[in-house]
């Protein structure tokens, strides 16, 4: 375990596998530096909130049983088909911008798809790229006054600005639905109607407002970031993609991807879960809750210590991955506690299937059709933020040969 300094903040780094799952699972901990600076754009949503977090999750789980996500995968599988007939032969594409567009332009139509929603749809792909950019440099940020976080020129004013536009959209959305007598299948309706099955309770406005801010900050970026990579790992490993692309044709034939393929999409699955691995979330931030110290490691960790979870060195630790840093799906994998790109426990991510479907129609509908080469001369750079997402990846789009 080791002391450092993220920015101006000074913060613990436990350096083993189990360390990190203890403090993932560990009741001596709460959220930390990250998420109390984004709690202006999401609120007390499931990512925040520490005190309602068990029966609000029970409410929201249905929001993800089989109806819904075969619903929510027919508008995933249409938006992929738009970006693919959008493509031409010998076309260049940023890839990261591509799938950025198309994970955030997604999960914002699966939350407002009714008519009411169309304008936030269009208002949402302008604004969370905005917050993803700026949230980082606002976590490490040493506290500042009022009229610091007013200036114009600072990332600290551009994601205030962001976080209250998009507050402001979700609060319109919702207000015009509470309005409507049609019934929606979008999770602005699902969620103003979810109930805790032990209490009966539902979501307030403002609890529905809160948790579709969440999903929007903690849905798009891990996929986009995910969808990015394993195009460029795909490119350099060509046998994999093969198989990749013969899974594909196997399993979904002539069809239209739909939600019935994507569970038997199992190796395209592992090379989604591989890229994951190497390229996915790069930490976590707890914090030891403020009425007691923990022990840790051997160590006393008194009450209100920082730390910060390394996601990115636990998947690489060779202790649990034989040649980590080689991009592998059929590797053998560790002992499932160790999987953290979705984190554990009682926080692990509620929406997992929802992010692990939308990348999967994603990839199958384009690779059906198109190869993605990398740019000669182009060095790919991983920029970290929450994500190890890529500076930038242009790639060369060519029609499949053999189609």
């Amino acid at each position: 375990m080791v002391r450092i300094h993220l920015g101006t903040l000074p913060v613990v780094v436990p350096t083993s596998h189990e360390l990190v799952h203890e403090v993932l699972l560990g009741k001596g901990y709460e959220k930390g530096r990250l998420y109390d600076r984004m709690e202006l754009a999401v609120g007390g949503g499931l990512a925040t909130n520490e005190t309602t977090h068990i029966p609000r999750r029970r409410a929201i789980q249905p929001v993800f049983n089989d109806e819904y996500m075969e619903h929510y995968s027919r508008i995933m599988a249409a938006r992929a088909q738009r970006l693919s007939d959008s493509l031409r032969p010998g076309e260049r594409i940023d890839v990261d911008k591509a799938m950025s567009g198309f994970a955030i332009g997604s999960l914002a139509e699966c939350m407002f798809s009714s008519e009411l929603g169309h304008d936030a749809v269009e208002s949402v792909q302008r604004i969370i790229p905005v917050i993803l950019e700026t949230m980082l440099v606002r976590a490490v940020s040493p506290p500042v006054t009022d009229r610091w976080e007013r200036w114009p020129m600072t990332s600290n004013s551009r994601f205030i600005e962001a976080a209250r536009e998009l507050r402001s959209v979700i609060d319109d959305v919702i207000e015009r639905t509470s309005r409507s007598e049609e019934q929606q299948l979008d999770l602005v309706s699902l969620l103003m109607a979810a109930q805790d099955p032990e209490t009966g309770l539902g979501l307030s406005l403002r609890d529905v407002r809160d948790e579709l801010a969440t999903m929007q900050f903690a849905g798009t970026e891990t996929t986009a970031a995910t969808l990015t990579w394993t195009f460029h790992e795909l490119a350099r490993q060509p046998r994999i993609q093969e198989a990749v692309v013969a899974e594909i044709d196997r399993v979904v034939g002539e069809d239209p991807v739909g939600y019935a393929h994507v569970g038997k999409l199992e190796y395209t699955q592992k090379v989604l879960q591989e890229a994951l691995r190497l390229h996915g979330v790069t930490m976590v931030m707890r914090r030891v809750k403020k009425d007691a110290p923990v022990t840790l490691g051997g160590y006393e960790l008194p009450a209100g210590t920082e730390v910060v979870l390394s996601l990115y060195a636990v998947n690489r630790h060779p202790g649990l991955y034989e040649d980590p840093e080689v991009f592998d799906p059929e590797r053998d994998q560790p002992d499932r506690k160790y999987r953290l790109s979705f984190g554990a426990g009682k926080r692990k991510c509620i929406g997992e299937g929802f992010s692990l479907m939308e990348a999967t129609i994603l990839l199958a509908t384009l690779l059906r059709r198109w190869r993605l080469e990398p740019v000669p001369g182009h060095t790919v750079k991983e920029a970290v933020s929450a994500m190890a997402h890529a500076d930038s990846m242009p790639m060369t789009v060519h029609p499949r040969q053999d189609v």
